[in-house]
């Protein structure tokens, strides 16, 4: 799945990763250790490569339900014990992965190739740099702010960090542009275009694969609340109890709606503080109310009601994911 250039790893991929075991020799025997490494391998493979973070392969082991890892990971298995393993692990790394996807920013050079093979598009974006850079307004800089230039143009237009590509500063070198000779705008723009090129082209070579540190909401954690009673039964708790205290008598879906502002996080919702959670928490009660226009319902009608606001959550969540930058 990919969403504005990132590429969010939401389970979706291991759906084509070969899940046969290669043939044992010997005893035909194969340690629970070995089962596991083969299945984080196949995974990363289908996930571009990525090394699975051990909060992925910790919480994918706990739905093994294997009560001993250290006796699990040695004790020896038949082969099709051992393929059996080699399913479920990979099916668990991909609910993980469903309820908690990972972005990545994937640069392979494609980006730069956009901007480089658009003339018009280049060009401005050359000005636009250069102009930027040029802060004593004299229409010169020097040749050593192309990695400046770079610098700004960053990620979103395809360009790695110096410290995940070192590469890029034997490509500056080999242009110059690590020297003082002032260019104009022009020779600026010629200079960057030959950058760009050859960077697109080592990219292309060698991708370069970064986690980028933003979360997603996609209504999966909603989904596993609304299957568990128990913990849908903890939840009309605190809103019945807020409810109680509440010295305004509000109604029951401006106390609930109230209650998933402050606690939705938790429970599978976008933290209040993105742009986008006010407009998801408008259109849903809208809708809801538009069909509770009645009285108050009984005290016995609260659950469903509160089960339909989190469905609609759910559904809504599904078809637009809420993606925001977990550092903020």
């Amino acid at each position: 799945m990919s969403e504005g250039g990132l590429t969010i790893l939401d389970g979706t991929q291991l759906r084509s990763v070969e899940l046969s075991l290669p043939p044992v020799e010997g005893s035909g025997l194969i340690t629970g250790a070995e089962v596991l490494e083969l299945a984080e391998s196949r995974a990363s493979l289908a996930l571009h490569g990525l090394a699975l973070p051990e909060s992925i392969k910790s919480a994918a082991f706990q739905r093994l339900g294997v009560s001993d890892g250290a006796a699990f990971r040695t004790t020896e298995f038949d082969y099709a014990k051992a393929q059996s393993i080699l399913q479920t692990y990979v099916s668990a790394i991909s609910n993980e992965l469903k309820d908690d996807p990972i972005v990545l920013a994937i640069l392979d050079g494609r980006t730069l190739r956009i901007f480089l093979e658009d003339e018009d598009d280049f060009a401005m974006l050359a000005e636009n740099i250069f102009t930027d850079l040029d802060t004593e307004d004299r229409g010169k800089i020097s040749k050593n702010e192309i990695k400046n230039a770079l610098i700004r143009m960053g990620l979103e237009m395809g360009i790695p960090p110096l410290s995940e590509f070192p590469q890029l500063n034997d490509i500056l070198k080999r242009h110059g542009a690590e020297e003082k000779e002032e260019l104009g705008q022009a020779q600026f723009a010629q200079l960057l275009q030959s950058v760009l090129q050859e960077l697109a082209d080592a990219l292309a070579k060698k991708h370069i694969v970064m986690v980028q540190n933003i979360k997603i909401v996609n209504g999966s954690k909603l989904r596993k609340l609304l299957a568990d009673e128990n913990q849908l039964g903890g939840v009309l708790k605190k809103i019945l109890l807020e409810k109680k205290d509440d010295k305004n008598e509000k109604r029951i879906i401006t106390t609930i709606r109230l209650c998933l502002e402050k606690r939705g996080k938790d429970l599978g919702l976008p933290p209040s503080k993105v742009d986008e959670t006010e407009t998801l928490f408008d259109e849903v009660f809208t809708e809801i109310e538009s069909k509770n226009t009645d009285a108050e319902p009984e005290k016995d009608e609260f659950m469903v009601l509160l089960k339909e606001i989190l469905e609609k959550f759910a559904e809504k969540l599904e078809a637009n994911p809420v993606l925001y930058d977990a550092v903020d």
